[in-house]
């Protein structure tokens, strides 16, 4: 059964707050559709490959980069050696423009400067590498907003995976009943239903509200203040 939040009363104190919260970056911190879908596009371009509109990256996105450059591929030029070849120049580019066209959603950073001042342990986990995921949280949130910030590497593999969750629940020495998981796809549900964590589905971000549903996500909440609400 989905808990659907609609407006919190500010007046309410949380007596059975979440201790801890783990966010998914793209398409839940971060608005980064646009600037994705310009990187791997100039990658495409560059090859000799068609393009696509900006929205057919909601989908495209989420499964890591290697997914994401597979996906953008016509079905004949799906072989390693191109993927990679691909892969290559779209990292070159992304590390000169990651930071064009992105920000936080709004609210975002009023929502964690409360869950902060509630002393709520945070975290991010993320698909995309994370050389990467550093660069953007450190450059787009405030400093020491996030205990822990963990992105794709040779030690944590991709979500849906649940060992990088895992992984910074043991470091909190917390149960995974205490943390909630918030993602927009449902990559993101399944992972926090296989950590034993709640999983918090979020509209704002890449996928449509039946994504989330039939994934299973326990709570889908439209804006983040919503957040603020969540009860264990």
């Amino acid at each position: 059964m989905i808990d659907k939040i609609i407006t919190p009363d500010p007046h309410l104190t949380n007596s059975a707050e979440y201790q801890a919260y783990i966010f998914d970056l793209d398409g839940t911190l971060l608005d980064t559709l646009e600037n994705l879908a310009s990187c791997y596009n100039r990658a495409l371009s560059l090859h000799g490959y068609p393009t696509h509109e900006v929205d057919a990256y909601r989908y495209f996105i989420g499964d890591g980069a290697v997914k994401c450059v597979e996906r953008c591929l016509p079905v004949h030029a799906r072989t390693t050696c191109i993927i990679e070849k691909l892969l290559e120049t779209q990292r070159a580019d992304y590390q000169q423009n990651w930071k064009e066209n992105t920000a936080p959603y709004p609210e975002i950073l009023e929502l964690l400067a409360k869950l902060k001042s509630k002393n709520a342990r945070m975290a991010v986990l993320s698909n995309k590498d994370q050389m990467f995921t550093e660069a953007c949280v450190n450059y787009f949130f405030p400093a020491e907003t996030f205990d822990q910030i963990v992105g794709f590497s040779a030690a944590t593999p991709h979500k849906p995976n649940p060992a990088g969750a895992k992984k910074i629940a043991t470091t909190w020495d917390l149960p995974p009943t205490q943390i909630a998981f918030l993602g927009d796809t449902s990559m993101d549900i399944e992972t926090a239903n296989k950590s034993g964590m709640t999983s918090v589905g979020v509209l704002w971000g890449f996928r449509p509200l039946a994504e989330l549903q039939d994934a299973g996500a326990k709570h889908i909440v439209e804006s983040p203040h919503e957040i603020l609400d969540l009860k264990p």
